[in-house]
């Protein structure tokens, strides 16, 4: 039996796209804001286009932070892409009338890139760990980008003694700067990048976090 995605439905641009990536890649997947569905799913999908503060808007009104929370708090993957990655984080720079924190499962804020051309629009390397899932056999592929802001800096502890092996895999990117590309932090995993959009190493990914639901 295929696992059950559900991909958030919160009013974040057009996310046909990654409805038809997930199915490609073998799970049965349902566009929608329903709490139930997205709290019963094997996988949780957040996507994210556009500006910080108008996706956090979205979120909220869709109750999109006590989903998430709850789906981690019993250890049920979530994968966000995009300005979907960017709201785990506590807040954001990116100019608002009204700014408004993030979801907040990682300390740090996400900051305009510092490069010469921004914004970062199209494809990049990637520096993941070895050990890294959601990266297994697509370590040198090139994934898209389209972003101005971004995590400069990761800020979560890494955890001692017994827990060092749960410690998260942070991969990085560079566009002027380093910059957080994904994430793996037990069962929230996030991308800066858009795996839909990434070729066969995208659709590579989102099967490796689909296999392990």
């Amino acid at each position: 039996m295929s696992p059950s995605v559900v991909v958030l439905d919160y009013g974040s641009g057009n996310i046909h796209s990654a409805v038809r990536a997930l199915e490609h890649v073998g799970a049965t997947v349902a566009l929608t804001a329903d709490p139930d569905a997205a709290l019963a799913a094997d996988g949780l999908f957040v996507p994210g286009v556009g500006n910080f503060h108008a996706c956090m808007a979205g979120l909220a009104a869709a109750d999109g932070p006590r989903i998430i929370d709850r789906r981690l708090a019993g250890g049920r993957p979530v994968l966000g892409v995009c300005v979907g990655m960017q709201v785990m984080f506590e807040g954001s720079t990116e100019p608002s009338a009204t700014p408004v924190p993030g979801v907040g499962e990682w300390p740090g804020t996400v900051e305009r890139l510092l490069a010469p051309v921004v914004p970062h629009m199209g494809w990049s390397t990637v520096d993941a760990p070895s050990r890294s899932v959601l990266f297994a056999g697509v370590e040198q592929e090139r994934f898209y980008f389209v972003h101005s802001y971004a995590a400069h800096r990761w800020e979560l502890p890494t955890p001692g003694g017994a827990f060092a092996v749960v410690e998260p895999l942070v991969s990085w990117a560079t566009h002027g700067e380093r910059f957080v590309a994904a994430v793996e932090n037990g069962p929230l995993s996030a991308t800066q990048f858009h795996p839909e959009k990434s070729g066969e190493a995208g659709l590579a990914l989102l099967e490796n976090w689909v296999r392990v639901l």
